[in-house]
């Protein structure tokens, strides 16, 4: 099995904590989409004979095609490719975006999952981020997509936010699960540099969360989302089980992917490439791989650290024996090696056959996870 992902750029408004490849406008949107027909044509083929198993509109803001552009572009990807009978259809939606009528239209267009950008239920912090949605279009928008049939709706939020405190922070969390939601994807605020935020703090503007209050606050969210019965199954997301991302889960364990848009991102074991992030060359290239994309060949101890650093994000860690088997006996000596003091620390657990990090360790991941990349120059 695979997966599709399609970067859709266009945005209305710039988020002042984004750092993905968008455009702010609409204009060209088919001369942009006839492009990601061709790309889709040019490279049916990098996939091999896999079957597409899920498909995921991310951005961007793909809420800004209609309906019926989204339900063409489905309709090419689906005549070239091997499309499962229960394929899972993803698109990301703008909750000012919706409308009765548009959800319909997306249903009956195959989508199944609906990915709505929340991100606060104050409108307070929706300002500081320069969103341009409120909260009652929020809760507007979750009731829609009910009242439109999709059983499948997730939402993202945003903690860590200059401002907000952890009252703030449950009661976000109090009010998203009082919807009967089946999924949530939950992201610390990070401040990248080259955004607005990231201007704002180089000037003194804006001051982020400190450790403790970030500890707090994702500890808050760990326990209220145990407690309406989800799932925390990487570090980010957690679902009610039946209800977990496959799209998301597949890029963890690592199954191949197909990246179509500027920016995407494509996998399939032994290369990764990635297209260029510019919109009009994008047009002007995406039936030919001349400027459309760079491509990185993954030897064994480049996929070995790639596997380190997704498998550890999840509930169901490293395999010992998936490493043993893939990465031979070097690898799974130095996965031992390097869990021994964690395990003695309590950031991580061996659990059967596989390592995974504690609570304590997930807070963090990202050194742990650093430590066990495998050092060396990749010959």
């Amino acid at each position: 099995m695979a997966g599709i992902y399609i970067h859709i750029p266009y945005c209305r408004k710039l988020c002042h904590y984004c750092d993905f490849y968008h455009v702010i406008s609409k204009d060209n949107k088919q001369p942009f989409l006839d492009a990601l027909n061709k790309e889709a044509d040019f490279r049916k083929d990098y996939l091999g004979k896999e079957t597409i198993s899920t498909i995921y509109l991310g951005g961007g803001t793909p809420s800004v095609l209609l309906a019926s552009e989204t339900g063409s572009l489905l309709g090419h990807i689906r005549s070239i490719f091997n499309i499962e009978k229960d394929c899972e259809i993803t698109i990301e939606i703008n909750p000012d975006d919706v409308t009765g009528e548009y959800l319909k239209d997306l249903k009956s267009q195959g989508i199944n999952r609906i990915s709505l950008g929340v991100q606060s239920w104050r409108d307070k912090d929706l300002n500081l981020m320069n969103r341009r949605h409120t909260a009652r279009q929020s809760e507007e928008a979750i009731n829609e997509a009910f009242n439109a049939g999709f059983t499948n709706v997730t939402i993202d939020l945003i903690y860590g936010i200059p401002g907000m405190t952890s009252d703030d922070w449950a009661a976000n969390l109090d009010k998203s699960f009082s919807f009967g939601i089946s999924h949530l994807s939950a992201y610390h605020l990070t401040i990248e540099p080259g955004t607005v935020f990231g201007k704002m703090k180089e000037k003194g503007k804006l001051e982020e969360v400190d450790e403790e209050e970030s500890t707090t606050q994702f500890n808050i969210l760990t326990e209220k989302a145990a407690a309406a019965g989800f799932v925390h199954y990487e570090i980010s997301n957690f679902g009610k089980p039946g209800f977990f991302s496959v799209h998301n889960t597949n890029y963890w364990k690592q199954v191949p992917y197909l990246g179509l848009g500027p920016s995407a991102h494509s996998y399939n074991h032994y290369s990764r490439q990635w297209n260029l992030r510019d919109l009009k060359k994008y047009i002007r290239y995406a039936g030919s791989d001349k400027q459309l994309f760079e491509k990185e060949e993954l030897d064994l101890k480049t996929r070995f650290n790639e596997y380190m650093m997704t498998s550890l994000r999840t509930m169901w860690g490293i395999d010992l024996e998936y490493t043993e088997r893939t990465f031979d006996k070097e690898g799974y000596d130095y996965v031992i090696n390097t869990s021994r003091k964690f395990i003695e620390y309590g950031l991580m657990k061996q659990e059967k056959n596989a390592l995974i990090l504690t609570n304590q360790g997930i807070m963090i991941s990202d050194n742990i996870i650093s430590e066990f990349m495998m050092p060396g120059d990749n010959s």
